[in-house]
């Protein structure tokens, strides 16, 4: 079987992004003088800060204070209660609607007073979908920090901060537009940065499977093709090498089998298709691989804990 003609570019990180609905949006534009301190409560999704001018220190219980210079990115994908401050060990006021209120400039900056050493940067959050339980912000560490230093000035993480922090200061029209698609664009660059500087690390990843060709290619016909009823097998001899080869290489790098991967990334794009589209459930069944919808039934409730039309229903039910 030979399945490598394709209609679009496969792009998995992109795949994963859009089936996870991550999207992004700035919460603040701080401009603070030391000392000061700000203690955010847990979110729901994924907090990002990125420091445009000076210098600031992250605090999160149980672990050293991380400092964080400028042109520094950092991604906590659980949002986790942290602490942002001008320096380690000063008092922190809760970052909420008053604090807002109180410290909120006509061009919309969060602006803190204080007779100490300036620094600007910006708050942000990213919302995915937690039905959609793929491995991307799973396998992510709780803090992923990309450090200026470390990727060079002319990154690509580099580029769009300083678009993002020209957006912010400008106020021209059509910046918020402008602001939240590029902080999405910022996401995606802090990712993949992170995935280029753990490849060659020991713990498996989804993300790192992404730098071997032999895993990589496996992975993109296994998101081009999801109908296809891929055995090992078959998949091997596209990618060129042999079955065990591919079994060992995939789960060494990926943390599971290539066919579990493929079970998951079908129940995921199924996911997709019943909230997002009028497509029965039989056609569903039939676009993630399944000749039976019984079969493509039971697999569905395994991975989201109920069938495919309950889950449809409690979607539309929530939204």
């Amino acid at each position: 079987m030979r399945l490598t003609v394709y209609a679009r570019v496969v792009d998995p990180l992109a795949d994963v992004l859009d089936v996870s609905r991550v999207s992004g949006t700035v919460l603040a534009h701080v401009r603070a003088h030391a000392p000061w301190g700000l203690d955010l409560a847990p979110a729901a999704g994924a907090a990002c800060h990125a420091v445009t001018a000076g210098t600031l220190w992250l605090e999160i219980e149980g672990r050293p204070s991380l400092q964080l210079m400028t042109g520094d990115v950092v991604v906590l994908p659980t949002g986790t209660r942290h602490a942002l401050v001008s320096e380690p060990g000063v008092p922190v006021r809760a970052y909420d609607a008053v604090a807002k209120e109180q410290l909120m400039t006509d061009d919309g900056d969060l602006q803190i007073p204080g007779p100490g050493a300036g620094v600007r940067f910006i708050c942000a959050a990213f919302s995915y979908d937690h039905e959609v339980a793929h491995p991307l912000l799973s396998l992510l560490p709780d803090v992923v920090h990309v450090p200026a230093d470390e990727i060079g000035d002319g990154s690509a993480v580099q580029t769009t901060l300083r678009l993002l922090a020209g957006e912010l200061g400008k106020r021209h029209m059509g910046a918020r537009a402008a602001v939240d698609r590029l902080i999405d664009v910022l996401f995606i660059h802090v990712v993949r940065a992170w995935a280029l500087s753990v490849g060659d690390a020991d713990a498996a990843s989804w993300l790192r499977g992404l730098r071997d060709p032999v895993v990589a290619s496996s992975l993109a016909l296994l998101h081009a093709r999801p109908e296809v009823p891929w055995t090992l097998e078959e998949l091997a001899s596209e990618v060129h090498v042999s079955r065990a080869t591919l079994a060992r290489r995939f789960t060494e790098l990926v943390g599971e089998s290539p066919m579990s991967y493929l079970t998951r990334w079908r129940m995921d794009v199924a996911a997709r298709l019943l909230r997002d589209s009028e497509v029965s459930v039989g056609a569903v069944a039939h676009r993630v691989g399944y000749s039976s919808e019984y079969a493509f039934s039971r697999a569905f409730s395994r991975h989201r804990g109920r069938p495919p039309g309950g889950y449809r229903r409690a979607f539309r039910a929530a939204s």
